[in-house]
């Protein structure tokens, strides 16, 4: 009788992220993935020590993911800050169950919500140092009071209450930065 091909490391972990994608973090457990899988418990905890490993692994991969749904977002205004806060907001629309696990979760290895919008390319002291260059005397300043502004809509976007369209976001953003930067 031919062996059954093993399952790998990555086919584990995609599994793993796509329920977190579809069904929140919490439905990650490791017979729900074997199950999903196709597979026994037993090739999750060949790769993985633990859940917890499991786990940390798929918060990674949400957080590479984010990185690069912002990173490929289409890129609407000069003004600085808009373009990351329509990114931000978007995400919570599109993937909600990321955007828990990724600025909402209290996950003890978790990276802080300025590293994962910073990302590896900077995009945070980006967005201030354009705002510097045009002529903003306190950009992270106007950055936190945005930030405050622009995290409050992609949580209302997680319980239905946001219900402005793209233009009219890109419109708001512009109007809170003009009046944030003066």
């Amino acid at each position: 009788m031919p062996r059954k091909e093993s399952i790998t490391i990555e086919q584990i972990l995609d599994t793993a992220f796509s329920m977190t994608r579809q069904e929140g973090f919490a439905s990650v457990t490791a017979r729900k993935v074997a199950a999903r899988a196709g597979c026994s418990t037993q090739p999750i905890f060949r790769v993985y020590k633990n859940m917890e490993e499991l786990w940390d692994a798929v918060y990674e991969k949400a957080a590479l993911f984010f990185q690069d749904y912002y990173s490929l977002y289409p890129r609407m205004a000069h003004v600085p800050f808009v373009n990351l806060g329509m990114a931000y907001i978007a995400f919570a629309r599109e993937e909600g169950h990321l955007f828990e696990l990724l600025f909402l979760s209290h996950r003890k290895n978790r990276r802080s919500m300025y590293d994962l919008l910073n990302g590896a390319d900077g995009n945070v002291l980006y967005e201030i140092n354009r705002a510097r260059a045009e002529g903003c005397s306190r950009p992270q300043e106007v950055f936190m009071r945005m930030w405050i502004f622009i995290h409050g809509s992609a949580c209302m976007t997680l319980t239905g209450d946001y219900d402005l369209s793209n233009v009219e976001t890109l419109s708001v953003l512009k109007q809170v930065y003009g009046q944030f930067s003066k």
